[in-house]
């Protein structure tokens, strides 16, 4: 199904420091350091990029370790949990796992017919690990075992203080139906639909109101195929409405324009392209410090501003 919107490409959270994001994003759960880089806002920071072998759409999360940032609040007009997807018959193996590694998790707990683990990163960023057939592969590894590794996104979930308005722009502008729901969760997908498509929303009119910080996700990016999709869908975004687009910035990996939906939640749509092989091999993704051309002249007083940091080995 040809679709300006494809499903998830990104989730962006913020942390309180590299090494600890390392070490559970990596150690933990698996997940290959596709990209390390800075943020390109604040070039003393990093900016993490986890995911699949090769850094697909829809596999990958990148976080900016913002050194003692404040602990932020999850809330209404965020991002309050994000999902990855798991084989059908790999609940067990990460119950196992995250006990064995001493992860507090929930779960599992039957939500829209799938099995969901919860557990928090160590900042507290809710993620989920939600079972079901996924024909992905994820980034194998020596030590977790063959078909249990994490594919990529199932779904995210944003936290509303009404959902109607947030649902018109997903079903109306976004290409997004209604799929499933339960209780006061309605969950939404585009093109084919499956993990690495849905958006939930979730309504919860008295719940207290987000607050940024770490431990919260700065925004979610939706994949579109190439520069054209992208312009294709920015002038459907102004013709409805949406005077607060950005215009397109270079990214170095993709190229973004941002929003924000009726709820609060800061939305960016990235091309595909040209993806993460741009400045690396595919084989030695995330092995070095990668800075845009601009910031080059830069390198070293950068690099001097940011803290060591070493790639963990996936934990047995």
């Amino acid at each position: 199904m040809s679709t300006l919107i494809n499903g998830l490409h990104h989730v962006t959270a913020m942390a309180s420091g590299a090494q600890p994001n390392l070490d559970f994003y990596v150690g933990v759960l698996g997940l290959r350091l596709v990209k390390k880089t800075i943020n390109f806002d604040a070039p003393d920071i990093y900016h993490l990029y986890y995911g699949d072998g090769a850094g697909s759409p829809a596999s990958i999360m990148t976080v900016f370790p913002f050194r003692n940032m404040h602990r932020g609040r999850r809330g209404t007009g965020q991002l309050t949990a994000t999902a990855f997807s798991i084989a059908a018959d790999a609940v067990g193996y990460w119950t196992d796992r995250l006990q064995k590694l001493n992860v507090p998790f929930d779960g599992p707990a039957r939500r829209l017919g799938e099995e969901v683990i919860t557990l928090h990163d160590p900042d507290d960023l809710e993620l989920e690990l939600v079972a079901g057939d996924d024909p992905r592969s994820g980034w194998q590894n020596d030590a977790i075992a063959p078909g249990m590794e994490i594919k990529g996104f199932h779904s995210v979930a944003l936290c509303l203080e009404g959902y109607e308005h947030t649902a018109q722009l997903l079903t109306e502008v976004m290409e997004h139906r209604l799929v499933a729901e339960e209780h006061n969760r309605f969950r939404f997908t585009t093109g084919d639909g499956g993990a690495g498509r849905y958006v939930d929303l979730v309504c919860m009119p008295d719940a207290q109101a987000a607050l940024p910080g770490s431990g919260t996700v700065h925004h979610v990016a939706f994949s579109t195929d190439t520069d054209q999709t992208q312009l294709a869908f920015r002038d459907k975004l102004l013709a409805s409405g949406f005077a607060n687009v950005t215009p397109v910035l270079d990214r170095q990996y993709f190229h973004s324009i941002y929003y924000r939906e009726p709820g609060g939640v800061l939305f960016e749509v990235a091309t595909d392209p040209p993806g993460f092989a741009v400045d690396e091999s595919p084989e030695s993704l995330g092995t070095t410090l990668k800075l845009p051309q601009w910031l080059e002249p830069r390198r070293a007083a950068i690099a001097r501003s940011l803290p060591q940091i070493t790639v963990p080995t996936v934990r047995a």
